[in-house]
């Protein structure tokens, strides 16, 4: 009988923890058990309807920020609640079963019957320990990274013109440069109802453009940017030269004086309100992807496949003018389709010293579609931790949190759609240093508003 007992007994702990004390031991400490149980399965239960009904609506909640007092402002602080809850619930598991042990009366059951119980208790105290742990740093995860990410206090933009903008930079933040000039830059343009992306790739190089018509850098360049005529800023217009200008040449925090509170800085917004006035278009927001952790993203992600239809040489470049491909290439990249891991990816972004900026504008795309097609659920789920682990040191933007939750729902429509892309290229007829304002307006609205098919005929 005692050891019959002694079953019953590990087993109810597991199952319903508290309920082996209620039945048999401290009716107080079974209480505590019982009622935190049945708290975290009502818990459990509406989120998963709340989740089921609308997943937008529990990212709001998640994803709340708390202001204290307008002094500042607690990230996501249900997020931190739910993992106190579950550390919490995870040691009062602990000494549930201890104590149900102690209960079981081993003494008391049968010799064979004595080793199984304790092994059994300990087994599903593991089996518990490290699921409610695992879901306790999943959301760990999630909190430090919104904190560490968006760390913007930007207001939320509405739709412009039916889409969400959002000016994308990639380059190298070593900190032994004196300034950096973005290697690569593009707009990424979803649409509000549907989630069809638009990606617009701007050439790194690309000069006479005009600036946004309230932006503060038209009281230097009423027409067009021309350059600064600094050599520390660069003899060129290039936009890419935008941030060192502001950031050596001029008095940026003058000129663009929110830039820091809104999570961002007077650099990046030049180049905002220059990629506004290129392209015709209203952007609120940017995101910053840093070239030395782009390879951790990709490796969290498992790869990306990509089809490679050039060999590319891996590398620095030559040392001197004519030197041999092979004599400073450190690796290649072969021809195929294959997946990459983060540094071959890293490469096939950046590689361009045998093939020209316009062909490393088209891989670089060619890489955001795979990321994003990559981005799925399953991935998500499965590797969640490694993505918000790789985030935090990658990303930076001034998107408020309190967007995701209608991106994300704009995230899952994109996936039944293709992605379409515009190069700013003289494939494309855009000349780099005299670009035809108007007709790049016109491209990109065409791409933006394309026209519906026409009917056809009947019979």
């Amino acid at each position: 009988m005692m050891t019959r007992r002694g079953w019953w007994l590990v087993a109810l702990n597991f199952l319903i923890p508290g309920s082996a004390q209620a039945l048999a031991g401290n009716r107080r400490l079974g209480k505590i058990g019982l009622g935190a149980t049945i708290t975290m399965w009502v818990l459990l239960i509406v989120t998963v309807v709340v989740a089921l009904m609308s997943y937008t609506t529990l990212l709001k909640v998640f994803l709340w920020d708390l202001s204290v007092f307008g002094l500042f402002t607690v990230k996501a602080p249900l997020l931190l609640l739910v993992e106190v809850l579950l550390i919490a619930y995870l040691v009062l598991w602990v000494i549930l079963t201890i104590d149900t042990l102690r209960l079981v009366r081993l003494v008391k059951t049968g010799p064979k019957a004595r080793f199984g119980i304790a092994l059994l208790s300990v087994a599903l105290l593991v089996v518990s320990g490290v699921t409610t742990a695992a879901g306790a740093s999943k959301v760990n995860s999630l909190h430090g990274g919104l904190a560490s990410i968006f760390e913007a206090s930007a207001p939320m933009a509405e739709p412009s013109d039916g889409y969400y903008n959002i000016l994308l930079l990639g380059a190298d933040s070593s900190k032994n440069r004196d300034s950096m000039r973005f290697d690569s830059i593009s707009v990424v343009s979803v649409n509000a109802d549907t989630g069809r992306v638009t990606i617009t790739g701007i050439p790194r190089d690309l000069e006479g453009f005009p600036f946004s018509k309230d932006s503060p850098m038209r009281k230097f360049y009423p027409d067009l940017h021309q350059g600064h005529g600094d050599p520390t800023c660069g003899w060129t217009g290039a936009i890419n030269q935008l941030n060192t200008e502001l950031e050596v040449c001029r008095d940026g925090s003058a000129i663009y004086p929110d830039a820091e509170k809104n999570g961002s800085t007077p650099g990046v917004e030049a180049t905002k309100d220059a990629a506004e006035g290129l392209l015709g278009i209203d952007i609120p927001y940017y995101a910053f992807i840093d070239m030395n952790g782009f390879a951790a993203l990709v490796d969290a992600l498992g790869g990306v496949e990509i089809t490679v239809t050039e060999r590319l040489p891996k590398g620095g470049g030559p040392t001197y003018e004519g030197e041999p491909v092979d004599d400073w290439a450190t690796g290649w990249i072969e021809k195929g389709t294959y997946r990459m891991d983060g540094k071959t990816a890293e490469w096939y972004a950046r590689s361009r010293k045998t093939t020209s900026d316009w062909d490393r504008m088209k891989r670089q795309r060619q890489l955001q579609q795979a990321i994003l097609k990559q981005f799925t659920p399953t991935t998500v789920l499965s590797r969640f931790e490694e993505i918000m682990k790789a985030g935090e040191h990658l990303v930076k933007t001034d998107i408020p949190s309190q967007m995701l939750p209608a991106f994300a729902d704009l995230a899952v429509k994109s996936k039944k759609q293709k992605v379409t892309t515009i190069e700013l290229t003289p494939d494309n007829g855009v000349d780099q240093y005299t670009p035809d304002i108007a007709a790049v307006h016109k491209m990109v609205h065409k791409a933006l508003h394309p026209a519906s098919p026409s009917p056809s005929p009947k019979g």
